[in-house]
Parts: C-alpha cells; structure tokens; sequence
C-alpha cells in the first residue's frame, strides 16, 4: 500500500541522513483518497458520462469503502510518524458528499470516515493478524474502558476470527458498527434512500470469536474488564 510505502521511505531516511538523525520529524500528506476503477464501467459509458457530479465527479461504490476503511487502518498502524492525512476534497468531484440541487448524501466512501471518526480509539495496539484475506486494526479508546477493532473484509466469503488478547480481558458487551452490502457495486444517490447504510448494534455476550460478513467493514467497540 502506498501509507505503507511512504512512511518506511520516511523511516529509511531518518537513518540514511545525517541532517534527521535523532529528529522525530513527522509525515503530513495534503490530500488522500482511494477507488477502485471498474473496467466495466468504462465499457458501458461515454467517457464524458463517466462523471455524474461535475468534473471529475466520481461515484463510489461498496468497494470503495471497503479500500477507505483499509486506508484508515494503515495510518493508524503508522501515527508514530504519520502526523495529518486530509482527505481529497468533500462535496462532489471526488469528494465523499454528493449533491444535486435539491438533495445531498454521504457516498459510500464518507461512511467509513463518520464511523471510524466517532467510534475508533486514539491508542494504537498493536495486532498480529493470521488470517491474511482481512484487514485488522485496533486502539484503546483514551480512557482505557473500550478496546475498538476495525476489520475489513474484502471478499465475497464471510470470515470467522478467534481472538487472543494479551494484558486484557473482555467484560462481554459492546456495540458495532457495519458497513456491508453483497453487491461492490451498489451506490448512494442523493434524494433516494441509500443503498448502502451505517447499521449500529449493541452487542450482549461477546467472546473472543467473532464474525466477519463478507464485502464488510466491522468496527467493534468492546467493553474490558
């Protein structure tokens, strides 16, 4: 992945400069997004049909999604030098908000961006992932009550993980929030009901196993002893 990429160069030049040694200089990225082009997409369209929001105004899909919430992850795996990573723009063009005239709604890539930023933690913890087809991320929130995991699921099989916490101990509730849809290419439009949605769920006898919908993202917030 390109966070990746970026901040092991970053890392890389601390050591290979003289000038940065011992300087904790962070990394700020001006713009980000992601989508994933559909050939299709392009069979079936003009080129100047592609765009359905002005310029440039792109139409996200469920898989979209799924690669922002991935993005999501891979910087907080990277905050002890990743310091800001604004997000490309907001309302229509590539933004994550799409408006006509008389209506407006989250696209399918703004949902990730609402939920991780009111539910995910601000302590990174540090996650050993054996099942190679998720994405996994984790963080304590500030005061320590709730341990939140991200899980994204790209594939079109839904996952099982087993859960084997160190210095921590589930008091079995919680809540989650998920984002799914079996269909990549569904759609929100404005001024029609949308298609791919935000479900919360309160969570009562929770253990160390859980279940992952396949085209999914997960974000659990999990109560600790």
């Amino acid at each position: 992945m390109i966070i990746s990429q970026k901040t092991t160069y970053h890392r890389d030049l601390r050591q290979e400069l003289d000038s940065l040694k011992g300087k904790d200089i962070k990394v700020a990225l001006t713009e980000w997004n992601y989508w994933n082009y559909n050939p299709g997409e392009g069979a079936k369209l003009n080129p100047t049909d592609a765009y359905w929001y002005g310029e440039l105004g792109r139409r996200y899909f469920m898989q979209d999604a799924l690669g922002i919430a991935a993005g999501l992850h891979e910087y907080y795996r990277q905050s002890d030098i990743m310091y800001l990573a604004t997000y490309a723009q907001t309302v229509n063009v590539i933004g994550c908000v799409k408006a006509t005239k008389t209506a407006a709604a989250f696209a399918t890539t703004g949902l990730p961006l609402a939920l991780y930023r009111n539910h995910y933690g601000t302590i990174p913890v540090d996650v050993v992932n054996n099942n190679l087809a998720l994405d996994i991320a984790a963080a304590w929130t500030e005061d320590h009550k709730a341990l939140t995991i991200g899980i994204v699921n790209p594939t079109a099989q839904q996952q099982q993980i087993t859960m084997d916490l160190k210095g921590a101990q589930l008091a079995g509730t919680g809540r989650l929030g998920l984002i799914a849809h079996s269909d990549p290419m569904a759609y929100n439009e404005p001024g029609k009901e949308p298609n791919v949605v935000i479900e919360e769920k309160e969570l009562s006898n929770v253990s160390n196993s859980l279940t992952v919908p396949a085209l999914s993202v997960s974000l659990y917030s999990l109560v600790v002893q």
